[in-house]
């Protein structure tokens, strides 16, 4: 199941994930996190280290047997603005800042892969790119401006994990296709006319419009979206009044959308203002309305998909890869599918000791250091088989 030099460096694995978690740094922020990994990227061999963007790397490793694909593997290595609560001897000493999500773990996999296969760099055709990405948690995201600034240009294929505490440890879910939803933001301001609460026949009165708001909009899913299609509208926050006996002049809503689809993507935005227009005018009120899209759907190359799922299972065995379904989480991942086709897995890390089994962007998420070994086996595995 695992090689001997996966396990060798297995601790080194688990130390180095604890020492990012220590030092966790929000997304575009990741100065002290960058220069961490290219400090492990320095004592390897054959590794050329580039700095595309102000955070973030990308480790060049170019096999020595001559022409190949050229095959990138990804890591994003940012934190999340939450106060960590875990107890643990390597909890995160800045406050207000935690490694929530298991980027991490992403990043000390990546490394060690990057370690094992630039010790076999004369055995490998063609190259690789190991991708150590900032900024994922925090639209527009750090894959973007990756790939403006041609990381994944020429690349063949492109591949990447998310440890996931929801599933069992050691699993590989994906699915070929539409893996993840792509996830935008709607601000919706409501101007009406405050005054004074014992007179709301003087007023326009923005909170009882946003109300009607708030139930209004979730009949865009249910009446307007076909009923095969998944699709979640969210209002997230509201936001309004100053004082108790005040009717304010203006309410503000915000949230996200999650599709799958481009065209019920592309269609929302008017759908939504439509029905705001609608109900704000019948109330004399005023608004003011914008979508913000963020990270588009990743999905899955089918061939890559079948490659991966039949390398999980001759590695691991049949019962360590299962097909999920669509996963409402955004990832920007999707960014780099813009140059090459790609395969994203979410790899288990459920536990019988339910501390492990903690949602992710929670203030006492504990990683299972278990599952690291897999997605280091599983890297080294797929560059072997594509560039050996």
């Amino acid at each position: 199941m695992f090689s001997q030099k996966v396990l060798d460096i297995e601790q080194d694995t688990i130390e180095f994930r604890r020492k990012l978690h220590r030092h966790p740094e929000l997304s575009f922020e990741e100065r002290h996190t960058t220069e961490l990994i290219i400090s492990e990227l320095e004592k390897l061999p054959g590794i050329v280290i580039e700095r595309p963007t102000k955070t973030g790397a990308v480790a060049i490793l170019k096999g020595g047997a001559g022409a190949g694909p050229v095959i990138a593997l990804r890591a994003d290595i940012d934190a999340l603005p939450i106060t960590e609560e875990t107890d643990l001897p390597f909890a995160s000493d800045t406050p207000g800042v935690m490694h929530a999500c298991g980027h991490d773990g992403h990043a000390a996999m990546l490394l060690s892969a990057a370690r094992l296969l630039s010790s076999e760099q004369q055995s490998l055709r063609g190259e690789v790119r190991f991708i150590f990405q900032h900024a994922e948690e925090l639209p527009p995201g750090g894959a973007a401006e990756m790939q403006k600034a041609g990381v994944t240009k020429g690349v063949s294929e492109i591949y990447g994990l998310h440890l996931q505490s929801g599933i069992p440890l050691g699993v590989f879910g994906s699915r070929p296709g539409a893996l993840t939803s792509a996830t935008d933001r709607f601000d919706i301001k409501v101007i009406g006319k405050g005054g004074h609460s014992a007179f709301p026949e003087t007023c326009t009165d923005p909170i009882v419009i946003a109300g009607e708001l708030i139930g209004s909009l979730q009949t865009l899913v249910s009446r307007s979206i076909k009923a095969v299609e998944p699709a979640v509208v969210s209002i997230c926050m509201v936001n309004c009044g100053t004082a108790y006996n005040i009717i304010p002049g203006e309410a503000k809503l915000t949230g996200s959308t999650r599709t799958f689809s481009r065209e019920t993507r592309q269609r929302l935005p008017e759908l939504m203002e439509r029905i705001v227009k609608g109900i704000c005018e019948a109330h004399g009120a005023d608004h003011e309305f914008s979508f913000s899209k963020g990270y588009a759907s990743v999905i899955n190359d089918p061939v890559l998909t079948c490659l991966a799922s039949e390398l999980i299972k001759k590695s691991f065995g049949n019962d360590h890869y299962m097909e999920i379904d669509p996963l409402m989480p955004g990832e920007d991942f999707s960014a780099f599918l813009e140059d090459c086709p790609g395969f994203f897995a979410d790899l288990g890390t459920m536990s019988e000791d339910p501390v492990y089994n903690v949602p992710h962007h929670n203030s006492r998420y504990c990683m299972n250091e278990a599952a690291l070994k897999y997605g280091v086996q599983f890297y080294y595995d797929l560059v072997r088989q594509r560039l050996g």
